[in-house]
């Protein structure tokens, strides 16, 4: 089996070597060379934000709000993107028709929004192999759904928690098995299979590193949840995982040895500035109050953060 190569490593090759010319999109190998600087050095850091749906769950779940009202919310408050989660989608889980999904891409293009990514719910956890089967056809099936779309990645959960009478380890050995056909599934249209580290089965950054790097697939990697790393210090922990990250969710609550505190942002960005990521930072807002107050406020928080470190 292959050594994993995170996407900071990959990154650094590609991007560093004169072998390697980016023409129309399309790398070009011209000459060889084996000089490398790391992405940071050679490139900088370019991140763009994106709003994560579930900041507006309570009226898309009410369906008081649809999806085309986001896509206006997110333009009006010039937003670079959107991360449009499924279960917002009319008739989850199953995958929309072709007609609706080209509508919110085509719209998205004339607000001027990408589409960082989408998500749905699954729990390879469960020791039922035939319902974690299920949960893999049905990731599949977003996954064909992420690529009409245009998103890049698609966001997968471990599951919930370690079932009675089994251990750690154990699940975690068939939900790599599980998480390696997702992530085969997903090169194939062009599509990161990404988990997202929930304070569920994945509780700290040792764990999400250890299911990343069994899974071991360039099409396959984190999505960063600054909230969810809830025993020791989460800045650490972001630290020790920010090389596998392909998306992020940014939140104003972080948690230090369990007790709620306001996130440093600027400390989070230049941490992921650090790293050499070059791409979304999706922002979730959670809790009580009108998301349409509390989103514009969080959003003018991330740039201020954003600018003090130079982005």
């Amino acid at each position: 089996m292959k050594k994993f190569t995170p996407r900071r490593s990959f990154l650094k090759t590609v991007l560093a070597s004169p072998a390697l010319t980016l023409t129309g999109g399309m790398l070009l190998n011209t000459t060889s060379s084996t000089a490398q600087t790391s992405p940071a050095q050679g490139v900088g850091s370019k991140l763009r934000v994106s709003l994560n749906a579930y900041s507006f769950n309570e009226p898309l779940t009410k369906k008081t709000m649809t999806l085309d009202d986001l896509l206006n919310f997110c333009a009006e408050n010039n937003f670079d993107a959107v991360d449009l989660t499924g279960y917002y989608f009319p008739g989850y889980p199953a995958v929309p028709e072709d007609e609706y999904i080209f509508h919110l891409k085509q719209k998205a293009h004339r607000l001027g929004l990408d589409i960082s990514g989408t998500g749905i719910r699954n729990d390879f956890t469960n020791p039922d192999k035939g319902k974690r089967k299920d949960d893999t056809k049905l990731i599949k099936k977003w996954i064909e759904c992420a690529a009409k779309l245009g998103a890049p990645v698609i966001r997968i959960f471990s599951g919930l928690n370690i079932p009675e009478g089994h251990t750690w380890d154990e699940v975690t050995t068939w939900m790599v098995k599980d998480m390696k056909e997702c992530a085969d599934y997903g090169k194939q249209y062009g599509v990161i299979v990404a988990i997202q580290n929930h304070n569920d089965f994945i509780k700290t950054a040792e764990q999400a590193q250890k299911i990343i790097e069994q899974v071991n697939s360039d099409w396959f990697g984190l999505v960063l949840d600054i909230g969810s790393y809830r025993t020791g210090d989460p800045y650490k922990q972001i630290e020790q995982t920010a090389k596998y990250a392909v998306n992020w969710q940014l939140k104003e609550l972080m948690f230090l040895d369990n007790r709620e505190q306001k996130t440093d942002l600027q400390k989070v960005i230049s941490i992921i500035k650090a790293s050499g990521y070059r791409g979304y930072v999706p922002i979730e807002t959670l809790g009580a109050g009108d998301p349409k107050i509390k989103v514009p406020v969080f959003l003018a928080e991330v740039r201020k953060a954003l600018a003090l470190n130079g982005l």
